[in-house]
């Protein structure tokens, strides 16, 4: 798995949404894309955080959160800073840092003159996928 690299491994493309962007859209994006998070980013296009179905469903359930769930907007509930890697990192190094930081997945970046533009997610369902992919063969 060493020689791997996330850019091997990783989805392709990434669905966005913007900070202000309201939950309800946040959910409707993510149903009509049948994905399970977007990407948060910024006007230049740099990704800030990520927010996740999960995200959405603890909003709603804990109290605090219920009457107010309709005014709450993508940076209210998205996990920030978002945590991201290069296509090039390795496929172990990856695994590393997503059981370090307990996350589900990672956003590959692309970083050019100060900026940090997602290109790919890499989660741990691809891991599984390509691990029982090489188990196979």
């Amino acid at each position: 798995m060493s020689e791997k690299q996330v850019q091997d491994w990783m989805h392709r493309g990434v669905v966005t949404c913007h900070p202000e962007t309201p939950v309800a859209e946040v959910a409707a994006t993510l149903d009509a894309n049948d994905i399970s998070a977007l990407v948060v980013i910024d006007a230049a296009g740099d990704a800030l955080g990520v927010i996740s179905r999960t995200d959405l469903v603890n909003a709603r359930f804990i109290q605090p959160y219920m009457k107010h769930w309709r005014g709450l907007n993508a940076e209210h509930l998205m996990s920030k800073p978002v945590v991201s890697v290069s296509g090039e990192t390795s496929v172990e190094e990856a695994v590393q840092l997503l059981n370090e930081k307990r996350i589900h997945r990672l956003v590959v970046v692309e970083k050019s003159g100060g900026h940090s533009r997602p290109v790919g997610i890499l989660s741990v369902t691809d891991l599984a996928k390509h691990v029982s992919e090489e188990i196979k063969n």
